[in-house]
């Protein structure tokens, strides 16, 4: 099962004097912390509102500083639940902006398409991927093309496996 995570992020920034101004660098900001690693994770402005309902500006500014609540959105593939996503979503984005408080704020499932590939495509994705959640782009393509990739490197891989097995199998019965 694919999906599409949102996790909500409070970027503090400094040396500001409006709330446009704040926004532009906390998008900078974030950017420079994701990328390259994390270059297909979509950064938008957040939303907030008053307790009475009231739509607020996404930042804060106190004293010429600022705190600009920012939603990040990332496809995690080939999990098992949503729950599972979330915590891929949290690791992957959380480890490259350190002291940055961030919330999960909605996992939507994403609907499979079947078009006709074969299983191993249309199922799964490579060991990589499962373990880090990793996969696809922020370009709105639905990471194909990097799952096909992959899988034609890990064919390569299993043909050097059967070469290499044997011989190792061959001197340790020596």
């Amino acid at each position: 099962m694919d999906c599409r995570v949102v996790v909500e992020a409070a970027v503090p920034v400094y040396d500001v004097e409006t709330a446009d101004e704040a926004v532009r660098i906390a998008i900078s900001k974030t950017g420079g912390m994701l990328n390259p690693d994390l270059s297909y994770v979509e950064i938008d402005v957040g939303s907030r509102t008053s307790p009475s309902g009231e739509a607020l500006e996404p930042a804060f500014i106190v004293a010429d500083e600022a705190l600009v609540a920012l939603e990040l959105t990332m496809t995690v593939f080939n999990v098992e639940r949503e729950e599972h996503a979330s915590r891929i979503a949290r690791k992957e984005i959380g480890q490259r902006m350190q002291d940055i408080p961030l919330d999960v704020l909605e996992v939507s499932v994403l609907e499979e398409e079947d078009d006709g590939d074969d299983e191993a495509t249309a199922n799964g994705s490579s060991e990589d991927e499962e373990a880090t959640g990793e996969a696809g782009s922020g370009d709105g393509s639905d990471g194909r093309e990097e799952r096909e990739a992959e899988e034609r490197r890990e064919e390569g891989a299993e043909a050097d496996d059967d070469d290499i097995l044997p011989e190792f199998e061959d001197l340790i019965d020596e």
